[in-house]
């Protein structure tokens, strides 16, 4: 018994690796020469993916070093069996750092670096289970592809990244992936059914930086636009007039990291201005479309301004209470953007404690057309503060409140509370709200599991949300009135052999009381997800019930299928969406049916073609095809090196009724290109041309041609 007890000790026991100071910096340029030969090294990697637990088919070993100033790692991929796969446009060999450096055993940060030298970074967030990439940080990679091997080496400053002062073990996990046989390695054994956690990665251990002075950035911003407009004859739809604006603008952010833990974030006129517009979509629901933040300064710190969620998985079935919503910041008035005057945030990150304040004000807008106001926004501010408090390892507790205000008869606060407990796979929430929008008070509370209850992987949902409850200016929870129970379990299993890997299937109900209606919906329902050998994976969900909306009550069924993987190294995803439910967009209940479809394609190289696109279909009440939207964009990617690219694309949006192609209708296009090259660390320079037509009486009339040219340029102390 004492002999199986060591045994068991020895092989569960944790991976560590010695980070061991060096006076000579490695070179960076993915030569790993006799410097490394002093530091400790990571190996005995296990096999994720195609088949877990098992010897990877490639030996991999992992370096670690650091001076005063850097971390430093070299991955050395042995490649006996295959040559590394290199190329910008396909599915290509690759490695990934990623590191906690607070010891919260559930955030961290990740470092990419493909074999073309092309590389990514970013956040991970609720124990793995969450990968954000708009962090940008500094940081260097050099690579070199041999026939035999893949060697990468990595260097961090410890002044681009925040960490705990003191604290000399962090988490730290390596990974490599391998293109010619679709193989994932990680260093730490890794289950296909768990994923990835943070709080089981390994120990770096001796970390010790010495950086005098912290990370200061002064990031200028100089951004030339020129607009030109076409105003078109109402009874004609020709072009009456056109008006042509030449826009230069300038705006200057700054970034702090008054100490290792502590930064300062400031924006003073800052543009916003997207090269692309959000996505088209039709909407056919009740529910408002979310958009996802692409604004630089709102990004910097989202790991605090952010209440929980259940990863990946979660976001078909638990919803969080969003109390804070950055797009309501600055938002879009009909294409026109609200300018913001400033912004300000200050932001903490330590072993047990996150917090941050956010203020930002925008200045009042109008929208006119010939001398009439058609939209209005007075000046506002808007105030954010969230503290989080780590417990019991990597669990949390924590308050956000996030306000808006015009003046004393025009407001909107709320205060959130949550709680999150994880304990390996498994991860509950509980997540709690106050609103108080001009006098009008409501609440809201709603919680989610998502685990194994055994062999069945479990997910479960339970929301209430009153009439009263509203945070329209600054969050995102549009729906007031809503009640909901989600249950869905079932085996989940993982296969040693054959052509399927992971299988699940799962039978469940959901419960629903809709804002104004008094019945509870209910439906029934069916998930089948299989993951086959060869990466690809399928998902399909089954539901049907009695259904209450919109004072009527029928019989609603869906069918959600999407299946997704790799043809030759280039992307394929597709999949339908059927209902038999009410169509909000024309106020009757009828078949609806939405495709989406996406495939890029390697020409060579340096060239991918991509293709993606929807279509829309609409029955009436009489079951009668009344309208099909097709939404087709093909777009071109050049990549000239890892930092230089270009991309060309046209967005077509067609209508047709019923199912008469012949018949079909252009209704807008938009046209245009983007060059982007990253001539430095966060520095970068955008040239862009961007052209909508839309259509006429007879013909697509052009609405807009807008062209820019934006630089970035970082100044780093």
């Amino acid at each position: 018994m004492l002999l199986a007890l060591l045994f068991f000790m020895l092989v569960s026991g944790e991976k560590s690796v010695e980070v061991r100071f060096t006076e000579t910096a490695p070179h960076i340029d993915g030569i790993i020469e006799d410097v490394w030969q002093q530091a400790d090294s990571a190996y005995g990697f296990v096999q994720h993916i195609p088949y877990e637990k098992t010897a990877p088919t490639e030996h991999t070993v992992v370096y670690v070093l650091q001076d005063a100033d850097n971390i430093y790692f070299a991955f050395r991929c042995y490649a006996e069996n295959h040559k590394p796969i290199a190329c910008f446009t396909t599915d290509e060999d690759y490695v990934r750092v990623s590191i906690d450096p607070f010891g919260s055993k559930t955030t961290g940060y990740y470092f990419l670096v493909f074999a073309s030298q092309l590389f990514w970074d970013g956040w991970i967030f609720d124990d793995g289970r969450t990968y954000d990439d708009s962090w940008e940080g500094v940081w260097y990679r050099g690579v070199k592809v041999y026939e035999d091997r893949l060697d990468v080496e990595i260097r961090i400053p410890f002044k681009s990244i925040r960490y705990k002062k003191g604290l000399d073990e962090w988490r730290v996990q390596f990974f490599r992936h391998l293109a010619h046989n679709r193989e994932d390695d990680y260093w730490t054994e890794v289950p296909q059914g768990e994923g990835d956690m943070v709080s089981r990665w390994g120990v770096l251990k001796n970390v010790n930086p010495q950086s005098s002075g912290y990370y200061f950035e002064l990031y200028p911003e100089g951004y030339l636009r020129l607009d030109k407009r076409y105003y078109p004859n109402p009874l004609t739809g020709g072009i009456d007039s056109t008006k042509t604006d030449i826009k230069p603008s300038a705006s200057l952010n700054l970034k702090w990291d008054v100490t290792p833990q502590t930064t300062i974030n400031a924006t003073v006129y800052p543009d916003f201005a997207q090269i692309e517009s959000d996505p088209f979509t039709v909407n056919l629901s009740r529910y408002p479309t979310y958009l996802d933040e692409r604004r630089p300064f709102f990004l910097e710190g989202r790991d605090i301004f952010r209440m929980s969620d259940l990863g990946q998985d979660g976001i078909q079935f638990f919803f969080p209470l969003e109390i804070y919503y950055s797009r309501s910041i600055g938002k879009s008035l009909d294409g026109d953007i609200v300018p913001i005057l400033g912004g300000l945030k200050v932001t903490n990150n330590s072993e047990k404690w996150n917090m941050g304040l956010l203020g930002a004000y925008t200045d009042d807008f109008a929208l006119t057309n010939n001398g009439d106001t058609l939209l209005y926004e007075p000046d506002r501010w808007f105030g954010t503060l969230r503290v989080k408090r780590s417990i019991m390892q990597n669990s949390d507790i924590g308050v956000l409140f996030s306000g808006s205000a015009v003046d004393d008869d025009d407001y909107n606060y709320a205060l959130g509370l949550e709680g999150v407990y994880r304990n390996g796979p498994d991860q509950v929430i509980i997540q709690g709200a106050l609103s108080d929008s001009t006098g009008k008070r409501g609440w809201a509370v709603t919680s989610g599991y998502r685990g194994f209850l055994g062999s069945f992987f479990t997910k479960i949902a339970a929301e209430i949300v009153s009439d009263s409850f509203n945070v329209s200016e600054i969050g995102f929870v549009p729906w007031a009135g809503r009640k909901r129970f989600y249950l869905f379990s079932g085996p989940g299993k993982v296969f040693d052999e054959g052509f399927l890997r992971w299988l699940y299937i799962a039978p469940g109900i959901h419960l629903l009381q809709e804002p104004g209606d008094t019945n509870w919906s209910k439906l029934a329902g069916l998930q089948i997800n299989p993951a086959f050998r060869n990466r690809w994976g399928m998902s399909l969900d089954l539901y049907a019930g009695r259904y209450y909306e919109a004072d009527t009550n029928y019989v609603r069924r869906s069918v959600d299928f999407a299946m997704w993987g790799l043809v030759k190294g280039n992307n394929l995803n597709f999949g339908s969406n059927y209902s038999y439910s009410w169509n909000y967009r024309r106020n009757f209940l009828a078949h609806q049916l939405t495709n989406w479809f996406f495939f890029g394609y390697s020409v060579i190289p340096p060239m991918s073609i991509v293709l993606s696109g929807n279509l829309w279909i609409e029955w009436d009440t009489t079951n009668t095809i009344i309208a099909m939207t097709p939404r087709i964009r093909p777009r071109i990617d050049i990549r000239f090196s890892a930092d230089k690219s270009l991309s060309i694309f046209n967005d077509i949006l067609l209508e047709t009724p019923g199912t008469d192609i012949g018949e079909s209708r252009w209704i807008n296009n938009r046209f245009g290109f983007l060059f982007s090259w990253n001539f430095l660390p966060k520095s970068w320079l955008h040239v862009a041309l961007n052209d909508f037509r839309e259509r006429g009486v007879e013909k697509l009339e052009p609405i807009y041609t807008i062209g820019a040219v934006k630089i970035r340029y970082l100044l780093y102390f």
